[in-house]
């Protein structure tokens, strides 16, 4: 597939990367090739777990984050990742800030570990959270 006409996923976590490792998985079971994953850890932990994966690319750290997600055609993650001071930190309101206001459309998993809830959300596990963001909402955007 032609570079241009590939997408560009990034897929952003925290701590130990286990939310982001188990969406790369199923996004590299469905589309295969036809994505470009980078991995976008909080920490080099998260990142290197995400990489295991099959990220294509990875990076950790607020400077990653802030200038790889002016690239993205799309973002993935917790709904954490545009909340500053989450993940015990870890996410600094310049990361948060720069995931909110890029142009890249976002798709964020409701698991928090936050004081927040988000009302109207049903709760699945997370498989199924993964399986049902792939097909209603990222089915349409990667040819």
């Amino acid at each position: 597939m032609d570079d241009e006409m590939m997408k560009r996923i990034c897929v952003i976590d925290g701590q130990g990367g286990g939310i982001g490792s188990a969406v790369i998985k199923i996004l590299k079971q469905s589309f295969e090739e036809r994505i470009d994953i980078i991995a976008l850890g909080t920490n080099a932990v998260a990142t290197a777990n995400m990489l295991k994966a099959r990220a294509n690319r990875g990076a950790s750290g607020e400077n990653a984050i802030v200038q790889s997600v002016k690239l993205a055609d799309i973002i993935i993650g917790p709904i954490s990742i545009i909340m500053a001071q989450s993940m015990l930190g870890e996410l600094t309101p310049k990361m948060s800030e720069a995931i909110a206001s890029c142009r890249a459309k976002k798709v964020l998993i409701p698991l928090s570990q936050e004081d927040v809830e988000v009302v109207g959300v049903s709760e699945m596990p997370l498989p199924r959270l993964i399986e049902t963001m792939v097909k209603k909402n990222l089915a349409g955007l990667i040819p």
